[in-house]
């Protein structure tokens, strides 16, 4: 025991010094600093953007028009294609007319047989007044004879507005077009006992250039927008001037504008949303009613607002931030407030200031609080070598 315990002392005396020297004094300088992050940056100024909501509609026809028989009798025919255009006036069904040419002749021939009794009624009601000053009649007979003249004077005018009726009614069975649109599928066959109890609806007219597109708005997306306009900080379009943009099923856009051309006055109780329409030219029919679609309308403009890049903003559980780098070439941590997006960035309406530098580049390694360097743009890639090196070939 008195050999060996020396030799073990001189082995772990030298190991524990070290270890010793290393834990409290030994540190790498290498590792105890983190070289500052490079990061791209961007100088904020403040811009104005057209104030834009993307929303949910469905396009009705501009006008619609129920073609119905006034009258009753049978159809005859159908003198229009189905699904094509028609113009206002146009024939479009043809009820048999003979009844109600019938009750014309007859409404005409009452109302000869009142004029001629109005005739002799008036004939006789001139003598009675010439010879009641010589007292050959008295002025009890001069009183039913002007009575008659006047009662047969009313049967004339009865009987004329039974022909001028009888007249309408025959009209009416040349059923036609009340405006220029697209005529619709038949609703009832040939040969069918039309207008019996009720108007019976023969086909629809629709007027489909233009089309409106109806959609809805939020209450308190429009107060806030009519906030923004009282601060100031928007410009919001008048009455027939807020312009809007379809986008088609396949993901394009449609390239007629159209303009908003109505607000509703009231809010809908269970939705909380107010009524908007608004006007879409469709001169190639391309567009139908019934059609659901994606829209962009423009209320105005957006006014002192900054443009962040999608990649640069960032959310946590708190909500949307990004990171500036301060004077002091430290990175902080900035909470913004947004406003929907224009060309591929966000609009930020309150949370950065003008000439702030934001940071769109190198998030990965920039923390807040932390240090950063602005990296250097990386030179352009000579052109020169490879295209002569593509002449040698």
């Amino acid at each position: 025991m008195n050999i060996t315990c020396p030799r073990v002392l001189t082995v772990f005396v030298p190991l524990l010094a070290a270890a010793m020297l290393s834990a409290c004094g030994g540190k790498n300088p290498s590792s105890s600093q983190r070289p500052p992050a490079q990061v791209g940056v961007e100088v904020m100024a403040p811009q104005a953007v057209p104030l834009v909501r993307d929303l949910v509609g469905r396009l009705s026809a501009y006008r619609s028009a129920d073609v119905r028989a006034r009258v009753s009798g049978v159809l005859l025919k159908r003198e229009y294609d189905e699904g094509t255009t028609v113009r206002k006036g146009q024939i479009l069904f043809q009820i048999d007319p003979a009844p109600l040419q019938a009750t014309l002749d007859s409404a005409r021939a009452a109302l000869a047989s009142a004029q001629a009794d109005y005739t002799n009624k008036r004939i006789a009601a001139k003598r009675a007044r010439d010879l009641a000053p010589k007292g050959f009649v008295s002025q009890s007979d001069l009183d039913n004879a002007e009575a008659a003249e006047r009662t047969a004077a009313a049967a004339v005018k009865q009987a004329r507005a039974n022909v001028e009726s009888a007249k309408i009614n025959l009209g009416y069975a040349t059923v036609r077009s009340p405006i220029d649109g697209r005529a619709g599928k038949q609703q009832v066959t040939e040969g069918a006992l039309v207008g019996q109890s009720s108007a019976t609806l023969l086909t629809t007219v629709d007027q489909i250039d233009p089309l409106y597109v109806n959609f809805t708005m939020s209450v308190d997306d429009l107060d806030r927008l009519h906030q923004a306009q009282a601060r100031g900080s928007a410009t919001l379009l008048g009455a027939n001037q807020a312009k809007l943009r379809l986008t088609l099923p396949d993901g394009s856009t449609y390239g007629q504008p159209g303009t908003l051309d109505f607000s509703g006055t009231t809010v809908d109780p269970d939705t909380g949303a107010v009524d908007l329409r608004g006007v879409i030219p469709n001169p190639d029919k391309s567009l139908l009613p019934g059609m659901y679609t994606r829209l962009k309308v423009t209320f105005g403009t957006l006014k002192h607002v900054y443009l962040v890049p999608e990649s640069a903003l960032q959310r946590d559980t708190t909500g949307p931030y990004v990171l500036v780098l301060g004077k002091d070439d430290k990175i902080q941590l900035r909470r913004v407030q947004t406003a929907g997006t224009y060309q591929n960035n966000w609009i930020v309406t309150t949370g950065l200031d003008k000439g702030e530098r934001l940071i769109v580049s190198g998030l990965a390694r920039a923390q807040p609080g932390q240090p950063a360097r602005i990296a250097k743009p990386s030179a352009p890639a000579s052109t020169g070598k490879p295209a002569a090196a593509a002449g040698k070939h």
